[in-house]
């Protein structure tokens, strides 16, 4: 099975044989079993997009077409060229501390600065770190259980790869890591697992990006996220998603956050579908906080069903949600954002912004925005706006020598900006890069 594609039905057979190719200990062979029975009475999602057409029988749920290397010059040429376009080398050499790479279901790259290594610090794929630190048990998912939903007990049935990051107490990494995952194979399910433990006093940020190309037939997404925040620590988990339109991105993300520990999450999703996507910050300790900053591009064709929530654990604590949506062509854009205060966080701070900018007639928008209270004493907002691109501002760029495609990327680069300047820079010019594509093919 490591060498092609898993083409056998999910099943019992199958887990069994995905855990003895890892050589994994038993308790996570256990754990798989119990996530496939939950996996298989579970429901559907009652809300959002509809996944009828998402077929569990035609996917292959375990793919490996390309070994692991020591550097990515000895990737195969296609997926070499893929990382080049992308500038993960230049990256790796100038912007990163550690790399992560992966192709559909397995790690095939890592690297780690040795300063970085001398700190303490691990970064690991998930496979590995499940055999080497028995102590992973006490974490994994824990934070998203698999009774949580059904894509949830898919992935903890079937996870590959992904990422391990643990950071030693009052431990600063100063360079982000990033992991890059590339789905090759048509019809392959990629559901890697990250988790990330910061200890007391530590900070990290990390980069994830994704991309497919594009087949004829449907694929799926279902990594997970992990974030555990212990008392004063920061993470920012920052994600940059541009998959082809051909694939079903249904993601797990949850945070942990203790007392004056802070989580952010920043993201930026062009591609897919059908995205349904919700990152989710508790906040357990005293002053602790969380931001949630997302930007969606919903294309002819395409469902995001995204959003964020923050629950309100502890006194004292604070959450600010701001969402960005662009919709062009026949293009559905939906957010959902939750805000939950509980009894015991009296002093809570929560502010949830949600804009919408339509590019043609055709285009959807929905805002879902819950607020639910359960003290007087706490300060909750909420505001939302949806517009359409102003004929007077495309007429006066126009006026002044532009075409249409960079008056409208133009206007749309303003309208996300709040978003961008969060992004690190070489990601942010990227982002730029494919939208300003996207005007193009639209009026051109």
């Amino acid at each position: 099975m490591s060498d092609r594609v898993a083409t056998a039905r999910l099943s019992r057979a199958f887990v069994e044989a995905l855990s003895r190719e890892k050589n994994e200990p038993d308790w996570m062979l256990e754990h798989r079993l119990r996530c496939l029975e939950l996996f298989e009475k579970l429901p559907m999602p009652r809300f959002g997009p509809d996944l009828s057409e998402l077929d569990f029988s035609d996917l292959a749920y375990y793919a490996r077409p390309v070994a692991p290397v020591r550097s990515l010059e000895e990737l195969p040429e296609e997926i070499r060229r893929t990382f080049q376009a992308l500038r993960l080398p230049e990256a790796e050499q100038k912007a990163l501390a550690g790399l992560g790479a992966q192709v559909d279901s397995e790690v095939v790259y890592r690297s780690l600065l040795e300063k970085v290594r001398a700190q303490g610090v691990i970064f690991a794929s998930m496979d590995q770190a499940v055999r080497d630190y028995p102590w992973i048990r006490e974490y994994f998912m824990k934070v998203i259980p698999p009774e949580d939903n059904k894509f949830a007990a898919l992935h903890g049935a079937v996870w590959s790869g992904g990422t391990f990051i643990w950071i030693p107490p009052g431990v600063e990494v100063a360079v982000p890591l990033q992991s890059y995952y590339r789905m090759q194979t048509e019809r392959v399910g990629q559901f890697e697992h990250t988790l990330i433990i910061a200890e007391p006093g530590s900070s990290v940020h990390y980069i994830e990006g994704c991309s497919a190309p594009r087949y004829t037939r449907a694929a799926l997404h279902s990594g997970m996220v992990e974030i555990i925040a212990k008392e004063g620590a920061k993470v920012r988990f920052t994600t940059i998603q541009n998959w082809s339109k051909n694939v079903y991105n249904l993601n797990n993300k949850r945070a942990w956050v203790y007392a004056e520990a802070a989580v952010d999450w920043v993201s930026g999703s062009l591609g897919s579908k059908v995205t349904m996507l919700y990152p989710t910050s508790v906040l357990l300790g005293p002053g602790a906080s969380t931001e949630n900053l997302s930007f969606t591009f919903a294309q002819e064709g395409m469902w995001l069903d995204a959003g964020a929530r923050a629950i309100h654990k502890a006194p004292h604590t604070t959450s600010r949600l701001v969402s960005r949506s662009v919709v062009q062509g026949s293009g559905v854009s939906v957010f959902r954002g939750t805000i939950r205060v509980e009894e015991p966080a009296r002093g809570a701070k929560a502010h949830m912004e949600c804009s919408t900018l339509l590019l043609s007639p055709q285009a959807r928008s929905e805002t879902i925005p819950l607020l639910r209270t359960e003290t007087d004493d706490v300060e909750v907002g909420h505001e939302a706006t949806v517009g359409r691109v102003s004929q007077e501002q495309l007429f006066y760029l126009m006026s002044r020598g532009l075409d249409e495609s960079q008056a409208l990327s133009l206007i749309v680069n303003g309208f996300v900006s709040p978003i961008l300047k969060e992004i690190p820079l070489e990601y942010a010019v990227e982002l730029r890069g494919l939208l300003e594509m996207s005007f193009e093919k639209a009026v051109g």
